[in-house]
C-alpha cells in the first residue's frame, strides 16, 4: 500500500512487467541498429555479405550463385534498398524475367535464390511484413524435363563409346547426377544392390569433391539395379580400375575423368541421327528417366528425392509431379477399400 498498490499481487505483477520492458529494450535497441545499418543498404552489397555466411555450399554451387545473381537478379534488383522491398517488387521482378522471355527453370532458381536472400534479411526484422507473402513464385515446366522412353534408352545408351553406356547406366538406374557418375568407384558397391554416392568430379576443379547439398563425408546409399552391377563389372574387367576408379582422364590416369569427354560424346551421337531420340532432351534426361521410373512404379517420392540427392523434396515434387500415378479417384477406392468390412 506504501508503493502505490492495494495487494501484493498487484506489486508483483508490476514488477515482472517492468523486468519484461527491461529484458526486451536490448533487443528492440538491437533490431532498431539492424534496420539501421541494413535497411538502407544495397541489394548488392546484402547479397555479397549473404554469399560470404554459404560457406557449406560446394564450388560449383557457388559459381551457379554467381551466375544467377549477374545475369538475372542484380541487373534489375542490385541497386535497390533493402528497406524498399515488398510482394509488388518481388512480382515486378518476375514479370521482368517473363518479359525478357528467361527460362522457366532460370527464372525458378533465380527466384529461389531471391527468396533466400530476402528470408535472411526477414530474419533480421528488416521488413515489417515478408515481402514474399502472396507472391507466386514462377514454375518449372515438367514439359522441359525430356525423358526416353525404355526403347529409346536402349538404343540411346549403347550408341556411344563405352564408357558414354556405363555413365547412361549409372544416371538412368541409380539416379545420379553425371559428375557422380563420373567418379564411379568399384570400392562403393556395398551390397549387391546398393551403391553408396559418396563423391563426384567437380566441374569447376575438376577434382573429385563433396556431393551437392551435402557436407564432406556425407554420402547417399542408392538402389543398385542388377543391370547397372553387371555394366559396372563389365567396364572394370575390360578397363581395369585406379585406386577403384573406373573412369580417368584418358591421358594422364591420375586425373579425374573429364566433363567434357560427356559433352563430346554426346553431341556426337546427336549429330550422327542414327539413334531415336526424343527432341529437347540433354544427357541430364538419364536421370528424368530414373524418377520417373521410381514414381511410375509407385516407389514413394520421398525415396526418390534422397536418392537423388535433392535439397528438399519440394525440388522433386515440383518437377516430376506430373509423373506421379496417384489420383484424387485413386486414393478414394484404395481408402474405401481399408474402410470396408
Amino acid at each position: 500500500m506504501e508503493s502505490g498498490f492495494p495487494t501484493q499481487d498487484k506489486a508483483i505483477l508490476r514488477l515482472m512487467e517492468v523486468y519484461a520492458q527491461r529484458k526486451e529494450a536490448p533487443r528492440s535497441q538491437g533490431k532498431a541498429e539492424r534496420i539501421q545499418k541494413y535497411g538502407s543498404m544495397r541489394f548488392e552489397e546484402y547479397a555479397a555479405e549473404w554469399k560470404v555466411g554459404q560457406r557449406d555450399l560446394a564450388p560449383a554451387s557457388m559459381r551457379h550463385i554467381d551466375s544467377l545473381l549477374e545475369h538475372h537478379i542484380l541487373p534489375v534488383l542490385g541497386s535497390r534498398r533493402m528497406n524498399s522491398f515488398d510482394h509488388k517488387v518481388v512480382d515486378g521482378f518476375i514479370r521482368a524475367m517473363e518479359r525478357s522471355a528467361t527460362g522457366l527453370a532460370a527464372q525458378s532458381n533465380a527466384y529461389d535464390k531471391l527468396k533466400a536472400i530476402l528470408l535472411d534479411a526477414c530474419r533480421l526484422g528488416i521488413f515489417d511484413e515478408n515481402p514474399l507473402e502472396g507472391v507466386k513464385p514462377p514454375q518449372y515446366s515438367p514439359e522441359r524435363a525430356v525423358i526416353p522412353s525404355v526403347a529409346q534408352l536402349r538404343e540411346i545408351r549403347t550408341a556411344g563409346s563405352d564408357f558414354f553406356l556405363l555413365i547412361a547406366d549409372l544416371m538412368s538406374g541409380c539416379g545420379m547426377r553425371n559428375g557422380e557418375a563420373a567418379a564411379v568407384n568399384m570400392n562403393n558397391i556395398v551390397a549387391d544392390n546398393v551403391y553408396r554416392i559418396t563423391e563426384q568430379v567437380n566441374q569447376t576443379t575438376r577434382q573429385y569433391g563433396r556431393l551437392k547439398h551435402r557436407k564432406a563425408g556425407e554420402y547417399r546409399d542408392v538402389p543398385l539395379p542388377a543391370r547397372v552391377k553387371e555394366t559396372i563389372e563389365w567396364y572394370a574387367g575390360r578397363y581395369g580400375t585406379v585406386d577403384g576408379y573406373l573412369l580417368r582422364h584418358s591421358v594422364d590416369p591420375g586425373r579425374a575423368f573429364p566433363y567434357y569427354y560427356l559433352d563430346s560424346q554426346w553431341r556426337k551421337i546427336k549429330r550422327a541421327g542414327e539413334v531415336d531420340i526424343p527432341e529437347g532432351m540433354v544427357i541430364y534426361g538419364f536421370r528424368h528417366f530414373f524418377a520417373s521410373n521410381c514414381l511410375s512404379n509407385g516407389i514413394p517420392i520421398t525415396d526418390v528425392a534422397e536418392w537423388m540427392g535433392h535439397s528438399s523434396i519440394d525440388v522433386t515434387f515440383k518437377t516430376y509431379r506430373h509423373l506421379m500415378p496417384g489420383s484424387i479417384g485413386k486414393a478414394a477406392k484404395l481408402l474405401d477399400m481399408g474402410l470396408a468390412g
